[in-house]
């Protein structure tokens, strides 16, 4: 079987692929571009560590084949812009162990996107994919909140 060399674009940038268009993206971005960020969890797409926006709208790297994402853009969490949402999950000290951060970042950047002002349940909602060991749920949503609340303000 001859493997197809695909172009990815991938935080803005172009990539030539010679990969297996069945491959989950989590692998073509760890192993082959590199980009280590994006995490490996469960492998079932249940635990949110994996997580990527592709055309701005969250996806969980382990289940999305390379194929499905050839002509769009994914961005990780190495090019996701979310300075304010990052600064506020420093300052509110939600990583414990950190393992699951940058797929909480990923989703909660994918949501304000959305949703610049979302309710307490919207923030739920968008936030309930993504599990964190550590438990530091109240924390995420804080930092979310204020992260609205500085947007709000600016």
């Amino acid at each position: 079987m001859t493997i197809p060399t695909q172009t990815l674009l991938v935080n803005g940038k172009n990539f030539t692929i010679n990969a297996d268009p069945n491959m989950p993206v989590l692998w073509v971005l760890r192993d082959i571009i590199g980009l280590s960020g994006t995490k490996f969890g469960c492998g079932s797409g249940l635990c949110g560590a994996c997580t990527i926006h592709v055309d701005g709208a969250p996806m969980r790297g382990c289940l999305t084949s390379l194929k499905h994402v050839v002509g769009k853009q994914v961005t990780t969490i190495e090019g996701v812009e979310a300075e304010r949402l990052k600064e506020k999950w420093a300052e509110h000290n939600v990583p414990q162990c950190g393992y699951c951060q940058a797929g909480q970042i990923m989703s909660a950047a994918a949501l304000l996107a959305k949703t610049p002002q979302p309710t307490d349940g919207q923030i739920d909602e968008a936030m309930s994919g993504n599990i964190c060991r550590c438990g530091t749920y109240p924390r995420i949503k804080a930092a979310i909140k204020a992260a609205v609340t500085e947007n709000a303000e600016a």
